[in-house]
């Protein structure tokens, strides 16, 4: 764990308790700060005293007295309006940060490698931290990809902080200066809480503006705007190193064929990588490579992580190979965006999607339509879903996750199409049904594996 040795006697606000705002909590009692915290679920407040904040409502507390505010990243403190403790923190002058801000104060000779984008992030961000422990380099990793950062422990000059940061972190974390950063892509999301899509670039694009000479700026340059973004930076402080999962001849590291090219030299057949499917994820793979070799890891040694990369729960898992067709798990997919990229790594697909839609539903998908053999809708975006749909691609109102699995799976096996994929990829947020994207992608996991016991006469993957 990581104490906060330097907020000793400073008086910190902590709003939300989830597992970032406790380790928070903890970190900061160990160090010495005075603690005030909130979170509108008493089983989480009553954690948090335990551990020994002082619970307090924003609405009730002195301002006045509190050294700065620890924010959830999940927490508006700008638009669409920002939470009444943001509001009474700006109106006193209170600095506003984030539990990456607190790391970076307590280990300033670490080594920092951020990694952002919309999509794709966390197979980046975990496969860095695979190459890093593969070729025996000290590291932790985490951030908005599973481990907070305070439970990190603490490093000096001999180690890195692999980060995967959200746009709402980059927001909260004034200090950041990552010897390498990365901006993977750039697509619409998340715009309520930034404005608008200027807003949402400039909170991504933070990931670079503190970066100086030493440093290395790695930009994927397959959407316009992270192209444009690369196009500004270029001949400023950090090194630029462009990069792209296609055979894109203006970046400085793409993918031709399935082959990791750089200045026409081939450095790495991607073909061997199966748990690193289609142009997104030769992209991400770009990305790893650049990163890992500009902090000083040897080529084989990079290439030999990469092939050994377990894959991710939620990102195109692989749950099953059964009577020759694969399970797939993209519960990650939480936009149109995410799920192009698996509607176009396999075909015929027995489709599950649907959620709470977000802006712009499936329409942006109509290419891949005909890749999609039915299409089995769930939540409550299943009408919308389906209107699109309509004329297009064949589909049934499922309403449930369990009901859509069951229906797909028994037309995937009684159909035996050559090269099948049964695909949960929602195109959607899970909230309207579960508590997170990884609840969701654990019940379609379980009944999968559930279905497939004892009648497969494939292999099973569990």
């Amino acid at each position: 764990m990581i104490v906060c040795r330097s907020k000793s006697g400073k008086r910190l606000f902590v709003m939300g308790l989830g597992l970032s705002g406790l380790a928070t909590v903890a970190a900061l009692v160990a160090g010495g700060a005075i603690v005030i915290a909130w979170d509108d679920r008493e089983e989480r407040r009553t954690e948090a005293a335990r551990i020994g904040a002082t619970i307090e409502n924003p609405e009730q507390a002195d301002w006045k007295s509190i050294d700065a505010l620890v924010l959830s990243p999940g927490i508006p403190h700008t638009h669409p309006a920002p939470h009444p403790a943001a509001a009474y923190a700006k109106a006193a002058g209170v600095a506003i940060i984030g539990d990456v801000e607190l790391l970076l104060a307590e280990c300033p000779d670490a080594k920092i490698v951020a990694i952002t984008g919309t999509n794709g992030k966390s197979t980046t961000t975990a496969l860095i931290g695979h190459i890093f422990a593969t070729a025996g380099k000290r590291a932790e990793v985490g951030g908005n990809l599973g481990t907070p950062v305070l439970s990190f422990a603490p490093l000096g000059a001999d180690g890195t902080y692999i980060l995967e940061l959200s746009s709402y972190q980059l927001e909260l974390t004034p200090s950041l200066a990552p010897d390498i950063a990365i901006l993977l892509n750039i697509s619409p999301d998340h715009l309520g809480r930034h404005g608008g899509l200027a807003g949402y670039i400039a909170a991504k694009t933070r990931i670079f503006a503190s970066q100086g000479t030493g440093d290395t700026a790695i930009i994927g340059i397959d959407d316009r705007e992270s192209f444009a973004i690369a196009k500004r930076l270029d001949g400023q402080a950090p090194t630029l190193i462009r990069i792209s999962g296609t055979d894109n001849r203006l970046a400085d590291l793409r993918v031709a064929g399935s082959v990791l090219t750089a200045n026409d030299e081939p450095l790495l057949d991607l073909s061997g990588a199966k748990t690193l499917p289609g142009t997104h994820n030769q992209q991400n793979a770009a990305a790893a490579f650049a990163a890992a070799r500009a902090a000083g890891i040897p080529e084989h040694a990079i290439a030999r992580a990469i092939d050994s990369f377990p894959g991710l729960a939620h990102r195109q898992e692989l749950v099953a190979e059964c009577d020759g067709i694969r399970y797939v798990n993209d519960s990650k997919a939480t936009n149109a965006d995410a799920a192009e990229r698996a509607l176009g790594c396999y075909q015929p697909i027995y489709w599950i999607a649907g959620g709470q839609a977000k802006e712009g539903g499936i329409a942006p998908l109509a290419p891949y339509f005909p890749r999609i053999r039915h299409a089995f809708l769930i939540g409550e975006a299943a009408g919308t879903f389906g209107a699109t749909l309509d004329g297009a691609v064949p589909h049934t109102e499922c309403g449930t996750l369990d009901k859509a699995v069951t229906a797909a799976h028994l037309m995937a096996r009684r159909e035996h199409l050559a090269d099948a994929t049964l695909l949960l990829s929602p195109a959607a947020a899970s909230w309207d049904q579960f508590e997170s994207f990884e609840q969701r992608g654990d019940r379609f996991r379980a009944q999968v594996l559930q279905l497939t016991a004892g009648s497969c006469g494939g292999e099973v993957r569990p």
